[in-house]
């Protein structure tokens, strides 16, 4: 749909706002909006923690994310945030705790001051990657079963 919308779009898209978190990577598409100079912006960044159905993962409990955040003091939350910006995206983290919300403006920041020079290795990266499975929590299919572009 992107690309159909790029092929005749006077003025093209500037941000694409998809589902993106460790079991929805979407690397295709981030690689292919970074080619075309499209800001991607991943909302539910940390899986949906607080609309999970039964028998859906839970990305905040991950043992491979936790023990990559428990090994820099961080919450598997703020892991999630810096793995999404690490990776080029925007976030959009939206949390109705005031004590989360603080966590999630102090990615990147320590004692108050930017830690730019912060990053996950290649390593941890590379394990994050691999917890991929195009999970989508979001599955707008099912809400709009008669709309062509899901068929």
């Amino acid at each position: 749909l992107l690309h159909d919308l790029l092929s005749y779009s006077r003025i093209p898209p500037v941000v694409n706002q998809v589902e993106i978190h460790p079991y929805n990577q979407q690397s295709k598409l981030l690689d292919y909006c970074k080619s075309r100079n499209i800001t991607v912006q991943a909302y539910s960044p940390l899986g949906t923690p607080g609309y999970k159905e039964n028998g859906e993962p839970d990305v905040l409990t991950d043992p491979v994310l936790k023990e990559i955040s428990n090994k820099y003091g961080m919450t598997v939350a703020q892991l999630c945030l810096q793995w999404s910006l690490q990776r080029g995206c925007h976030v959009v983290a939206k949390s109705s705790d005031k004590m989360h919300l603080e966590e999630n403006l102090l990615v990147g920041y320590k004692n108050g001051v930017m830690a730019s020079e912060f990053v996950l290795s290649e390593e941890e990266m590379a394990m994050i990657a691999s917890l991929d499975r195009s999970y989508r929590f979001f599955r707008p299919e099912d809400w709009w079963k008669d709309m062509p572009v899901f068929n």
